[in-house]
């Protein structure tokens, strides 16, 4: 096919799931044509073209670490193959770039540059989530991560649910997988009964999960998540 010169937005897999099930045959076509890629981890990255196409020339590709560690100064630098006519991708660790993401760093240089973004299809646990929940789909807000102390969460939590019945918006946070079973009994211990919460885990892969119960019916019900990658929805 025809590369544009173009920053693709190159989506991975959520967890350990066929290519095929989440990703259209157009990606792996885009990814054969572009030897210069912004990842969030050289490694994963590698095995994720190596999925993509066992004969894909790694060697022959050049890497570029975006993560909290990398310089304002180097990613700057790493749109140079952009601005000299060759094709880019950004890869983050998990589902679509830039949502949450470091990737969005480097879109905001490439608009600011005026250099041309194309966002591929791809599994977004965020609107994945949204779907399954049975939630408030036309406003929503994500949140990220929750804070860790006690005190800040539930001040958080009571910031979030009051958005719920005053602003009719779903809300949607993630943890630390190691955390979620803290997660989940602070929810339950600081929002209303009546508070409908939906916890989506494992999205896509095998044994994926998405309940919505309200808070006095999740009580004494919750599965074990401690290790499992989540996202959780609160609603009215």
């Amino acid at each position: 096919m025809m590369m544009e010169t173009a920053l693709y937005l190159i989506p991975v897999t959520l967890g350990d799931t066929p290519l095929a099930n989440v990703l259209p045959q157009y990606n792996s076509e885009v990814i054969a044509g572009i030897r210069h890629f912004i990842v969030e981890d050289v490694r994963s990255a590698r095995r994720f073209l190596r999925k993509v196409d066992p004969q894909f020339d790694i060697d022959g590709s050049q890497f570029y670490e975006l993560n909290k560690h990398t310089s304002p100064q180097d990613v700057a630098g790493y749109l140079r193959p952009l601005q000299d006519g060759k094709p880019m991708g950004v890869i983050s660790e998990a589902g679509c770039p830039a949502v949450p993401d470091p990737g969005a760093d480097v879109v905001a240089i490439a608009q600011r540059k005026g250099l041309k973004v194309v966002p591929l299809v791809g599994p977004s646990s965020i609107i994945l989530s949204v779907m399954a929940s049975g939630f408030n789909g036309q406003s929503f807000a994500f949140n990220g991560y929750l804070p860790v102390k006690p005190d800040e969460r539930v001040k958080a939590l009571r910031k979030l649910e009051q958005r719920i019945y005053n602003e009719d918006q779903t809300q949607l946070f993630i943890e630390t997988p190691y955390r979620n079973g803290k997660m989940i009994d602070d929810i339950l211990a600081t929002c209303r009964p009546q508070t409908k919460l939906c916890i989506a885990a494992n999205l896509t892969c095998e044994g994926e999960y998405a309940k919505t119960r309200t808070v006095k019916e999740w009580r004494g019900k919750v599965p074990d998540l401690s290790k499992i990658p989540c996202i959780f929805l609160l609603y009215k």
